[in-house]
C-alpha cells in the first residue's frame, strides 16, 4: 500500500514538474506559442471562449488534471505483473481517464459560463 502510494506520488511530482517547464512556463515566456491540444479540445467541445478564461490558471488545471491521469494509470499497471495486460489496462484507463476528466474540467468551465453561448 505504501509503495503504491509513493509511485503515485513520485509520478505525479515528476510529471506536473514537466507540464509546469514545457507547458506552462513556455506559454507565459512566449505569447505566440501554439494551444496545447487539451485546450483545442475544451474550445471545441464545449466551445471555450478564451477571452473570458484566465488562461494561465487553464495551463495550471490541465497540468494538474493531466498528471492526476498519468500518475494513476502508472499505479494502476504497476500492480499488474502481466506486460501484454498491463499495456492493455494502461491504454484503456488512459482513454477513459482522459475523456472523463476534461469532459469534467469543461463542465465546469460551462457551469462558470466561461462559454462562447453565454
Amino acid at each position: 500500500m505504501i509503495d503504491e502510494l509513493l509511485v503515485f506520488l513520485l509520478t505525479f511530482l515528476f510529471v506536473f514538474l514537466i507540464y509546469e517547464f514545457f507547458l506552462v512556463r513556455k506559454a507565459k515566456k512566449d505569447k505566440r506559442v501554439k494551444k496545447p491540444i487539451e485546450i483545442n479540445y475544451l474550445v471545441s467541445k464545449y466551445q471555450l471562449d478564451l477571452g473570458k478564461v484566465k488562461y494561465k490558471r487553464l495551463l495550471n488545471i490541465i497540468s494538474l488534471v493531466s498528471s492526476f491521469d498519468i500518475s494513476l494509470v502508472v499505479t494502476i499497471i504497476s500492480i499488474i505483473n502481466n506486460f501484454f495486460l498491463q499495456l492493455l489496462v494502461g491504454f484503456v484507463l488512459i482513454m477513459l481517464l482522459i475523456l472523463v476528466s476534461y469532459d469534467i474540467v469543461g463542465r465546469i468551465y460551462k457551469w462558470k459560463g466561461y462559454c462562447k453561448d453565454e
